[in-house]
């Protein structure tokens, strides 16, 4: 199996990346990595590293997108960029799948220009998982689209229902539109016709579920529309920061501070552990032809490690087109006319 990676993407690229690539390689048997960028930069972090050298191979991209560029800019302009090179190699059959820490608008925008979308989808959608007080769920659209359409909302509850079977091995999915009351009439138009038409498929959902309960394990897929589910996803990772620190100043501050840390040294770890984004390595652009791992800017060589291990995973399971028959199964649905909103009566 073949990955392509971003070896330019990242704020510590591309050292964390190279990193990451010798990681994998070093851990796995069957992944060899593809690094896109600059060669001279790639090679001279990889030189003296103790690694399979037939499993790490080069391929030149002579520009770099920056965090600032314009997106539309960046795909005009930067044509030989490790990101539209890296997914050239996944549209050309020479890479299996994609990974990339570097600018994520760009990465969706060149993913859905090169591979296009998956039949049957409207709009693809950012899946992340994160932590609960029980099992994992996965929490989409976290980003991939501002503006949302109630049948796109739809499609996320059933691509997300397709990751958590598939990837997270769920067996009967319990599925959750995120709003701002549990009643079915709470919300704005865009959630109460999101909530009728996720009814109507059958699956398992278990209707609205508040901000509050998010981390509680009630729901294996959080539905919602990319602005709300990059809120949610950034607040998260500021707030298990903050409270990783807070913990640990007001440990500090008490008199037996130390041996207080060293008795809850094992839970601190395993709290971090489970929070840590790092763990779960990246967020995968679903509804696409082809497997695209976006991960954090920030991401640490243990991040890409695991963003390219769970590439691996979606390719295996050949997952993107297990999102298409997901689909498939409920064509009906998906065409039916949208219901308007009741006109305002004056008074």
């Amino acid at each position: 199996m073949r990955i392509s990676l971003d070896a330019m993407g990242g704020d510590h690229a591309p050292r964390t990346t190279v990193e990451g690539a010798i990681e994998t390689v070093n851990e796995t048997e069957d992944i060899e990595i593809i690094l896109v960028g600059d060669e001279d930069r790639i090679r001279a972090e990889l030189k003296g590293k103790g690694y399979p050298e037939n499993r790490i191979t080069i391929f030149h991209a002579s520009q770099k997108v920056e965090m600032e560029d314009d997106i539309s800019t960046a795909i005009r302009r930067k044509k030989d960029s490790s990101i539209r090179k890296g997914i050239e190699l996944v549209r050309e059959g020479r890479a299996d799948a994609f990974v990339s820490a570097g600018h994520s608008g760009v990465v969706m925008a060149t993913a859905l220009l090169l591979l296009g979308k998956s039949e049957g989808v409207h709009r693809p959608a950012i899946a992340t998982t994160m932590p609960t007080l029980t099992t994992p769920f996965v929490l989409l659209d976290a980003g991939a689209n501002v503006d949302s359409e109630p049948e796109n909302l739809l499609q996320f509850a059933l691509m997300g229902r397709a990751f958590s079977k598939r990837i997270l091995g769920v067996e009967n999915p319990r599925v959750a539109l995120l709003s701002i009351g549990e009643e079915d009439t709470k919300g704005n138009e865009l959630t109460k016709e999101a909530f009728r038409l996720i009814k109507s498929t059958g699956i398992n959902f278990i209707g609205n579920i508040e901000g509050k309960d998010i981390y509680t394990g009630q729901a294996d897929v959080i539905v919602c529309d990319g602005f709300i589910g990059n809120i949610v996803l950034k607040v998260s990772e500021g707030l298990a920061d903050v409270i990783m620190k807070m913990l640990k100043r007001e440990i500090a501050n008490i008199a037996t501070g130390k041996i207080a840390y060293m008795l809850m040294k094992p839970a601190i770890k395993s709290f971090k552990r489970k929070t840590d984004y790092a763990e779960y390595g990246g967020a995968p652009l679903l509804g696409i032809n082809g497997t695209c791992l976006i991960s954090h800017g920030r991401s640490s060589s243990k991040a890409i490690r695991n963003a390219i291990k769970q590439a691996a995973v979606f390719v295996r399971k050949r997952f993107y087109q297990e999102i298409v028959a997901e689909l498939s199964h409920y064509r009906d649905v998906l065409t039916q006319p949208l219901q308007q909103p009741e006109p305002v009566q004056g008074g």
